[in-house]
């Protein structure tokens, strides 16, 4: 007789399949429904980025399926049968720092750490319950515990947090600083969820926005308009006049077309010099609030540059001399931009000091300052005819020459000396100017060297 065993085991195959995915699928269920509060912050967080700004639809919508998954896939910490075996399990989770529930709670800050702008939680007391490094790198004091009017004590920030509990949109408030340095945040300040409090969760979102750098390029982007449109308006016109001379009376004379081309390509020249300038400008300006990162030796540069611009000061028959101090003298800086420094004060002192007279770059080690502390001065000085007192407080102003009509005769386009302040700025020094009628000037900038910071 045939044995009914195997027959019967394969009939209950399928039946024992169709039970394993029925219980798989109950178990989804399960965690799906114990997670449905977490899912719903998650939700709430992303859709207040959303609107905020923060995160682009898509991206929004891809980073809540995948939080969704790691919410939903993450396997229980205790089964329930472990749960019936610990008595001890609810008041520990009751006594722990997420107040009601862990997972939670992990959940919420990751998505607090994963926003692209500072970002800070709140509780109904508008106490700081969590926040991201990017808030950290705004307000570097911050803390858990401390309430938000301590990290920024702006009126207009903490009505706006006030009038977030009960309005039924994000409040958005723009706040403008002074002090340490100057900048513009923009707070948007969100309610997650309704009114009701609960234990262990944000109850407000803010999210602070830096656009200090967007109001410099703004800023930026008008000055170059007017300053540029100011100063290309003279060449401008002597080359429209000049080519509409030469298409005219002078198109049969060949000496006046070649002295009104020499004239021209001067004008073109000058042109050239005021836009790379202005670019240089530009990048100084947007770089200044970022300290340098590399290391220059300044008796090096001194010597490189001394070297470089040597056929240009025998061209006016002056002569460049080093005096550089014992060893190297090594600052926090960037090569190229203290080259540039260094280059312009050079070429100023060859345009505007005294033929045949002598320009000299001076590396030394001074105490200054009070208490007195050492630094590092780097002098350019010349033995021209000197500045008048009046000029000197504004000759690092963009297009401010003291003698204009000369300043232009020499090829000037009265930045240089912007764009070494600026540079100056960007390495924590100091720029000094000092001049003698009838005996020179000189321009001293004072630095930290490597080794040495107070």
């Amino acid at each position: 007789m045939t044995d009914p065993r195997p027959l019967v085991r394969s009939l209950s195959a399928p039946r024992s399949s169709v039970e394993r995915v029925l219980a798989q699928f109950r178990a989804l269920r399960r965690r799906l429904r114990e997670r449905a509060r977490a899912l719903a912050l998650v939700a709430i967080v992303f859709t207040v980025l959303w609107f905020a700004g923060g995160l682009s639809g898509a991206l929004a919508l891809t980073s809540f399926l995948l939080m969704a998954m790691v919410v939903a896939g993450r396997e229980p910490a205790e089964s329930d049968g472990e749960k019936e075996r610990s008595p001890d399990v609810e008041p520990r989770r009751r006594g722990g720092s997420g107040g009601g529930n862990d997972r939670e709670g992990e959940s919420w800050r990751l998505i607090v750490d994963a926003v692209p702008d500072a970002t800070v939680a709140l509780d109904h007391n508008f106490n700081i319950i969590h926040f991201n490094a990017r808030l950290e790198e705004l307000f570097p004091n911050i803390r858990v515990g401390q309430p938000l009017s301590q990290l920024s004590r702006h009126p207009e920030l903490n009505a706006a947090v006030e009038r977030a509990v009960t309005a039924n949109q994000q409040v958005v408030v723009d706040l403008y600083e002074r002090v340490p340095v100057e900048r513009r945040l923009s707070a948007t300040i969100s309610r997650i969820g309704g009114r009701e409090i609960r234990r262990g969760l944000p109850f407000l979102i803010a999210c602070f926005r830096d656009l200090t750098e967007q109001d410099k390029l703004a800023q930026m982007r008008a000055d170059f308009i007017a300053n540029a449109s100011h100063e290309l308006r003279t060449p401008l016109a002597s080359l429209r006049g000049f080519v509409e001379t030469l298409q005219g009376p002078a198109r049969d004379d060949p000496e006046a077309r070649a002295r009104f081309l020499a004239i021209m390509s001067s004008q073109a020249n000058r042109m050239t010099r005021l836009i790379d300038d202005l670019l240089s400008l530009s990048r100084a300006e947007m770089r200044v609030h970022l300290p340098p990162r590399g290391i220059v030796d300044l008796n090096e540069v001194a010597s490189y540059v001394a070297q470089a611009l040597d056929p240009v000061a025998a061209s006016s028959k002056a002569k460049i001399a080093v005096t550089k101090a014992e060893g190297p003298v090594r600052i926090r800086g960037d090569r190229d931009e203290i080259v540039q420094v260094l280059q312009n004060l050079v070429h100023n002192a060859i345009k505007y000091g005294r033929e045949g007279g002598r320009i000299e770059i001076a590396i030394s080690r001074v105490l200054d300052g009070s208490p007195p502390r050492p630094r590092v001065l780097l002098a350019v000085a010349d033995d021209g005819q000197g500045i008048a007192p009046e000029h000197l407080p504004r000759l690092t102003e963009r297009f401010y020459r003291a003698n204009a009509q000369a300043s232009r005769e020499k090829g000037g386009t009265g930045l240089g000396l912007a764009i070494v302040k600026h540079i100056v700025l960007r390495h924590r020094g100091e720029l000094r100017i000092s001049s003698t009628l009838g005996k020179g000037s000189t321009f001293s900038i004072l630095f930290d060297e490597v080794g040495n910071r107070s």
